[in-house]
């Protein structure tokens, strides 16, 4: 019988330099010219799950309180949404982590696409693609905007904002917009040197945090 294979559905026109498979994923650890940044890295590998909970946070997970906080620790990025429902994104995980054994948790891992763009000039990116407000000065990071990037409904969380434009986002939608989106985003993000990264390099990143 041949081996499980999960696959994102991102592709690259370049080929990574380097690549492992975890958890029946293919990963890209980098790729040759990777440059001094803005950066886009395939998050996809990356477990995600949904809770919904009508005593959501009570007693755990650690939920914020109020729609639109996350909470990022041991790099778990804690995701509230609304009155009963909240996203855990595992940021950092080597081995696959196992689904609660309680009611109200769904793994979307392989149902959705999962990005990150960061680096320097990342905002100028953005700015292109959405009207979502992700220098608000009275929001401090991290914290998670829900509505249309690219009119494709997505949740997307800011996970670092520097006064420079540099910075970090991360951003989740369905599986099926995956390529297009890539395509928009590489687009819109040439001319501030937008390019594919690998999984080592947005580590690095989330470690300095």
């Amino acid at each position: 019988m041949d081996a499980i294979r999960r696959r994102s559905p991102v592709a690259f026109s370049s080929r990574p330099a380097r690549t492992v498979i975890r958890d029946h994923w293919e990963i890209a650890l980098s790729f040759d010219e990777e440059g001094p940044g803005p950066w886009l890295v395939d998050l996809c590998h990356q477990p995600r799950w949904d809770l919904q909970d009508g005593q959501i946070g009570d007693p755990s997970p650690a939920v914020p309180d109020v729609p639109g906080a996350c909470r990022l620790e041991n790099q778990l990025l804690i995701n509230r949404m609304n009155g009963t429902q909240a996203a855990l994104w595992h940021l950092g995980s080597e081995e696959a982590p196992v689904l609660p054994d309680a009611a109200g948790y769904t793994d979307v891992t392989d149902a959705t696409l999962f990005l990150a763009l960061f680096g320097p000039r990342i905002f100028d990116v953005t700015e292109h693609l959405t009207n979502l407000d992700f220098g608000n000065p009275q929001r401090c990071t991290p914290f998670l905007l829900q509505g249309p990037l690219a009119h494709v409904p997505c949740q997307v969380v800011v996970l670092a904002r520097g006064e420079d434009g540099s910075g970090g986002v991360l951003l989740t939608c369905s599986r099926g917009y995956a390529q297009d989106m890539v395509q928009v985003l590489l687009s819109a993000g040439a001319a501030h040197g937008l390019r594919p990264a690998g999984e080592k390099r947005f580590k690095s990143w989330l470690a300095d945090l």
